[in-house]
């Protein structure tokens, strides 16, 4: 039986075995999230590789990195939304309380891990 990867680049077949060494690699970064408003865990992260391919993973891969609140509401579309979630490439974080502000905390974790 093959054994499981954290992920492999669909281009140049790079191999990260694990989360930690996928987030600490120089030759990536963040770029996006691509929500999915029905299933949260289904959204999709978006990275950049060094070789030029945009690797997408769920943003499920990720969701350990947070332990706060997550609200039960979502505010897509009410007036105090900003809206960052329309659009794949802003990766600000969401100061509302929404359920979808979490997901952008991660985005901040993520963004941090890959800064050092």
């Amino acid at each position: 039986m093959e054994k499981e990867h954290f992920k492999i680049c669909p281009s140049c077949k790079y191999v990260w075995e694990n989360r930690e060494d996928f987030l600490n690699d120089n030759n990536l970064s963040i770029t996006g999230y691509q929500v999915h408003f029905e299933e949260l865990t289904t959204g999709l992260f978006l990275f950049n590789h060094s070789c030029g391919t945009t690797l997408a993973i769920e943003a499920s891969a990720f969701f350990d990195m947070y332990d706060g609140i997550i609200f039960k509401e979502r505010m897509t579309g009410k007036d105090n939304c900003p809206q960052y979630c329309l659009t794949k490439d802003n990766l600000k974080p969401c100061k509302e309380k929404c359920e979808c502000a979490f997901v952008r905390e991660i985005l901040q974790k993520i963004k941090k891990c890959m800064l050092r």
